[in-house]
C-alpha cells in the first residue's frame, strides 16, 4: 500500500484548526443526512483511548485523540463517533460512513478516477452553479 498524501500525514498530530474545520464539515454533512450532530473535543478523558463518546440528554460528545496521530485515523474516529452517537445500523451505515468521510476530508479527498467504460458518465455534471449549490445546502441544513 502506498503512503498517504502529504496533507493526510502529520508526525506531531492533527492541528487544532484542521480538527475544527473537519468537525464543521462533518456537522454540516450529518445535518444534511438527517443525523444529530455531536459535539467534538480532544483529548478523550479515558487515558490511552483514541475515541470516546459521552451521552447527555441534549446530545452526545465525541472525544478524539489528535496528538501523535495522522489525519486519516482521526477523521475515521470522528465519523464513527457520529454514527455511534446516532445509533446508525444496517444497510445505511456503510453509505453514511462514506458520505460523512468524504465531507470530512474535503480538499484532502483524492481526485476521482475517470470512468473507464465508454458511454454516459456515471455522475452527471451539476446543473447548479457552485454558489447556488452552497446556498441550497445551507437551506437544507437549516
Amino acid at each position: 500500500m502506498s503512503d498517504p498524501p502529504a496533507n493526510l500525514r502529520d508526525v506531531d498530530g492533527v492541528p487544532a484548526l484542521t480538527f475544527a474545520s473537519a468537525a464543521r464539515s462533518l456537522g454540516t454533512a450529518a445535518r444534511a443526512a438527517g443525523l444529530e450532530v455531536p459535539a467534538f473535543r480532544s483529548p478523550p478523558r479515558i487515558p490511552g483511548s483514541d475515541r470516546s463518546i459521552r451521552r447527555f440528554p441534549g446530545g452526545a460528545v465525541v472525544a478524539v485523540r489528535v496528538r501523535g496521530r495522522s489525519l486519516a485515523p482521526v477523521l475515521e474516529d470522528m465519523v464513527e463517533g457520529v454514527l455511534v452517537a446516532n445509533r446508525v445500523r444496517g444497510e445505511a451505515r456503510p453509505r453514511l460512513r462514506l458520505a460523512l468521510l468524504a465531507a470530512a476530508l474535503g480538499d484532502a479527498l483524492p481526485a476521482p478516477v475517470p470512468n473507464p467504460v465508454p458511454g454516459p458518465p456515471s455522475d452527471p455534471a451539476p446543473t447548479l452553479t457552485p454558489p447556488t449549490r452552497v446556498a441550497e445546502r445551507h437551506t437544507q441544513a437549516a
